[in-house]
């Protein structure tokens, strides 16, 4: 249980630059309230006891304006930002690493029972006030725009915007990769810059990472060949000094 608790405290200071320590996100994060109070309805719910279980869902509600069915699934490290109007409904399946904003809704198109919730893959993140509807698939690592209105199935790496919800930019492209790893390594994470957006900023930034990858590049075969020949630059110094 601590350990679980752990993760998740882990995870705000990762996606919340405002998290300043334990304390204030154990204190003051609605999000991790709602996911700690749907854990013990959830346990509920699996044993069985319905009524308790969406009892103990209901104060949640309350306390935090988050709804979290008590028979939806949730996997590890679940993050929502935020927090108020968050709805999740029944049959919605949750993996590792999601990311949720205020005023999203995983809800239903139909009123049949069974299946009829999205479900999300791992690392998915899904904008405020972003609607995603009915049983279908949010791929890993998937974003959806604010506002969007998904009604169909989305492909891992994607980008969604728009009503109805439309494809945007594909799957992570290598060069796309190469600049996200070279930012990471430089201290630089443009909060929700998407790839090859169509704006000079985006691309003159994009531009300054490959850059700062071939000096890198150059740098580093730069220290091979002294490596390589560690007497080469004495030598040639010596040389110059006879002459």
């Amino acid at each position: 249980m601590f350990d679980r608790l752990r993760e998740d405290i882990n995870s705000v200071f990762a996606r919340d630059p405002a998290a300043r320590h334990a304390l204030e996100i154990l204190t003051c994060y609605p999000g991790l309230h709602a996911v700690l109070i749907y854990r013990v309805s959830h346990g509920l719910w699996g044993f069985g006891l319905c009524w308790l279980a969406r009892l103990v869902s209901h104060v949640g509600r309350f306390l935090t304006g988050i709804e979290i069915h008590p028979g939806a699934q949730i996997g590890r490290r679940f993050f929502i930002d935020h927090g108020m109007g968050v709805v999740i409904g029944e049959t919605a399946e949750i993996g590792d690493d999601c990311t949720l904003y205020h005023g999203v809704t995983l809800g239903g198109t139909s009123w049949e029972k069974g299946k009829r919730h999205p479900t999300l893959l791992n690392g998915v993140v899904i904008g405020a006030g972003a609607k995603v509807l009915g049983p279908i698939t949010v791929g890993d690592n998937a974003r959806i725009g604010s506002n969007a209105v998904v009604v169909r199935d989305v492909e891992p790496g994607t980008t969604v915007v728009g009503v109805p919800g439309k494809v945007v930019f594909g799957p992570v492209s290598s060069a796309f990769a190469l600049r996200e790893e070279t930012a990471r390594r430089i201290g630089f994470d443009a909060y929700g810059e998407v790839r090859n957006m169509p704006d000079p900023v985006s691309q003159a930034l994009d531009s300054l990472l490959d850059h700062a990858r071939d000096v890198e590049r150059e740098i580093a075969d730069l220290k091979k060949q002294l490596a390589a020949n560690p007497n080469k630059e004495g030598q040639s110094a010596e040389r110059s000094e006879s002459e």
